[in-house]
């Protein structure tokens, strides 16, 4: 079980956390949401809960709860810029069976 990061993605992980001063790490949750069933929820993790799995990427330590786990298992996420005001993480998960047309939520 794993999720993980490219290169490009824990860099800019790395980068955030040094400009906030404080956090342990990328936080990866799903929750219910959208009209096909679920949404991606990222923050920075800055405690660790009793449910949380700890993966190591590229120096980067990625937090994701036990529930969300099952949905995210194998994920890849990379950081994209497509261009000067466009930027955000995407998310390359094997699960997914089924997305909405606007790319915001997924079934599995």
């Amino acid at each position: 079980m794993a999720v993980t990061l490219t290169d490009t993605a824990a860099h800019h992980v790395n980068t955030q956390l040094e400009k906030r001063g404080h956090g342990i790490g990328l936080r990866i949750a799903t929750k219910k949401s959208g009209c096909t069933g679920y949404a991606y929820v990222v923050d920075y993790a800055d405690a660790l809960d009793d449910s949380d799995q700890v993966f190591e990427s590229h120096g980067v330590k990625v937090v994701v709860d036990g529930a969300s786990l099952e949905r995210i298992d194998g994920m890849e996420v990379d950081f994209v810029k497509s261009s000067l005001l466009n930027e955000g993480f995407e998310f390359r998960n094997p699960n997914v069976k089924d997305e909405c047309g606007c790319g915001e939520s997924f079934s599995v």
